[in-house]
This record gives C-alpha cells, structure tokens and sequence, in this order.
C-alpha cells in the first residue's frame, strides 16, 4: 500500500510557509472525533501539535455530579479517538513526514536569506573587506 496524493482523509487547510495545518478525519464520520494538526518550524525546531475539541456529554450522568466534580475538580475529564483505516493511517504519517520536511525547508532557506542579506548589507556599508 502507498500513500495517496491525495490523501483519503487528511485534508490541508492551511499553508503559512513555516506552518502546515491539517484536517484528520474520523472514520465514523463524527465531525466531533476529527482533530487538527499543526506543524510548525520556529527558529530553532520543528513543532507537532495534535488537538480536538472535547465534548462532554452534559446529560450521561446527573447534573449534580457534574456540578460537583466542577467545584471538586475544576473541570470534567472528556475523552475523544480518532479512527483510522489502514490507508488514511498510512497518509497520515506520510502527511506528517512531508510537511516536517517543507517547514524545515522554508525555515531554512528564510535563514539562509536573512544571512546573506546581512552580509550584503555590511559590504554596501563597506565594513566588509
């Protein structure tokens, strides 16, 4: 099996240059269980951020025990998967590979630039010999 290009369920929705942003789509088809991933190269490494908006599910026990564990807790625990077939799986990981090696790429080449730039601008200002 091979990585589409396409890729059945990773959707790109947004490309900054030193940032990628995908959609994963869930296989259930839940909108809820779909979680975004973003991939980010600052100066000094490359960064993979995985997330999802939980839900809880207000109405599977009494509101009393929610209200309790918020004042006990501070928060109530919510849980969300992300099912994956055989080949969004291999997309995924293709898609991660790919947009490390892009962002990596553009933080680079956007250094080698500011580099050469300086060294430009000391020799027009001729403390370059």
């Amino acid at each position: 099996m091979n990585p589409q290009i396409p890729a059945e369920g990773i959707m790109k929705t947004n490309d900054w240059g030193n940032s990628r942003v995908y959609r994963v789509a869930c296989n259930c088809h839940d909108e809820n269980h779909n979680h975004n991933v973003w991939i980010e190269a600052d100066e000094s490494d490359i960064v993979v951020t995985i997330y999802t908006t939980g839900k809880t599910n207000w109405w599977s026990k009494t509101r009393w025990y929610h209200i309790w564990t918020l004042l006990a807790k501070g928060y109530i625990d919510t849980e969300s998967s992300v099912h994956l077939s055989r080949q969004q799986a291999l997309n995924y990981a293709e898609t991660l590979k790919s947009a490390i090696d892009d962002v990596e790429s553009f933080r680079n080449d956007r250094q080698n630039k500011a580099e050469r730039a300086k060294v430009t601008k000391l020799a027009e200002q001729g403390d370059c010999e």
